[in-house]
């Protein structure tokens, strides 16, 4: 059983230790629900977002966001990050570079990058972040990870060609990175309609058991008209389709487990095995070969 913390004095002293405690909780006792606590704690004892006066706090902070975001992740949880974080930063413009970055590759792994679409957007359309170091590769990471899998691809242009971050050559291989992915984009919408058509899992479940009969019914068909393909046109038009309608009957229609169907059953294999061997006598059965 843990000990509480002590009572700290409120500043970053107190967000300092519960923050090295959140990472022993994360890290070695694994309790992630008691790490979370702890950044809220540090968080909520430095007060509201940036300002005056809170500048020296911006780096534990952000660190205790980073604890928490990994934390919640570790208890799926993930859904809650983005709105546990802004909680504490209020507008995405004041959102750290590695709270940012964290939260757009946990969400492109779990494959919902649209939940960073706007927010991205607004953290590198605010003039106070273009002066940050992180600008250009926090870009590039909003590109591949957010706008391209979705299909924002002029935005993703427009966006690059607006950059003043990027050099000229690095603006150009990043077009290409786009217009790439647009053309697979492309292609991919092209062979879609094709996988549309296919039929659903409802309507596999409605056929059921019966779609497979039926498919039973149907291959022996196929093998049997295959084996007399040559000879077809010497059999009987009317005892083929009686050989066929007592099939179907066998197959489809009857069920072999119920002791009602027995005789019926055994009456019609009498019944195929005669018309069977009318359609094969030796007038219309095929000549052996050497």
């Amino acid at each position: 059983m843990r000990a509480e913390p002590p009572a700290w004095a409120p500043g970053p002293a107190q967000a300092a230790a519960l923050l090295e405690e959140a990472a022993d909780l994360l890290v070695l006792h694994r309790d992630f629900a008691a790490a979370v606590e702890r950044c809220e704690a540090g968080c909520d004892s430095l007060g509201p977002g940036p300002g005056p006066g809170h500048e020296s706090f911006a780096e534990v902070k952000c660190s205790l966001c980073v604890v928490g975001i990994q934390a919640l992740a570790e208890m799926n949880r993930w859904r809650e990050v983005l709105s546990w974080v802004l909680q504490y930063y209020h507008v995405p413009e004041h959102l750290p570079p590695k709270v940012l970055e964290l939260c757009i590759l946990l969400y492109s792994k779990v494959r919902e990058p649209q939940v960073m679409l706007e927010v991205g957007s607004s953290w590198l359309g605010s003039q106070a972040n273009r002066s940050l170091p992180e600008f250009g590769s926090l870009l590039e990471l909003y590109l591949a990870q957010v706008l391209l899998p979705l299909g924002r691809f002029g935005a993703a242009e427009e966006l690059v060609r607006g950059c003043p971050a990027l050099d000229s050559e690095r603006r150009l291989q990043l077009l290409g990175t786009i217009g790439d992915s647009r053309g697979r984009w492309r292609q991919e919408e092209e062979t879609r309609p094709g996988a549309e058509e296919q039929q659903d899992p409802a309507a596999e479940t409605l056929l059921g058991v019966l779609s497979q009969k039926l498919l039973t019914m149907l291959t022996l068909l196929r093998r049997t008209l295959r084996s007399m393909s040559n000879h077809f046109y010497l059999l009987p038009y009317k005892k083929m389709l009686l050989a066929t309608f007592l099939l179907y009957l066998v197959v489809v229609r009857l069920d072999p487990a119920s002791p009602t169907s027995l005789p019926f059953i055994y009456k019609l294999v009498q019944l195929f095995r005669q018309a069977w061997a009318a359609v094969l006598s030796p007038v219309h059965r095929p000549p052996i070969g050497d």
